[in-house]
């Protein structure tokens, strides 16, 4: 069995069916969305991207991104290790660089608002780590997954059956 099928289970709830689906009902801004998020990664390195999604994702309780994600990382190469830690990665620090570190922290300060303002600290690790353009690029890579979990949420995307992008 690949990573994408899906097993009919007698032991397993039905799926949902999504709310309504953008694509078809708002197509220029799902695709102005795909551009902005295109754009926004362009200029970092790929696993650090993914990673970030991931851990927004899982914050946001977004399925279909968390499925979506978790999916290209481990086709572009990812460790299962690496994804499976995520969501304890202040605890499992030493599986991540101090540049993909100070990306999760500033991820899960940009994400969860309801915090406070970004911390000092954590924008001061991050900006030890990016220069600014890379820092401007991290900044929109997670502004943009956070849409698209909202996006994911309240739609009710079902996860499931994303195939990951080749090469």
């Amino acid at each position: 069995m690949t990573l994408t099928e899906q097993t009919p289970s007698p032991t397993r709830n039905p799926e949902h069916p999504p709310r309504l689906v953008l694509a078809e009902l708002v197509p220029d801004v799902y695709k102005a969305m795909a551009r902005f998020a295109a754009a926004a990664g362009a200029g970092l390195e790929p696993a650090l991207v993914e990673l970030v999604r991931i851990r927004a994702s899982q914050l946001n309780h977004c399925a279909f991104c968390l499925d979506m994600h978790t999916k290209d990382a481990l086709a572009q190469g990812e460790s299962v290790e690496r994804v499976v830690q995520l969501s304890a990665w202040e605890e499992s620090a030493h599986f991540y660089s101090p540049r993909e570190v100070a990306a999760l922290g500033l991820t899960e300060a940009i994400t969860v608002l309801t915090d406070g303002f970004v911390p000092d600290e954590v924008w001061e690790r991050a900006a030890a780590q990016f220069d600014e353009t890379e820092l401007a690029q991290l900044v929109a890579v997670i502004t943009a997954i956070n849409a698209w979990n909202r996006f994911g949420v309240s739609t009710r995307m079902v996860p499931g059956h994303y195939r990951p992008r080749r090469g």
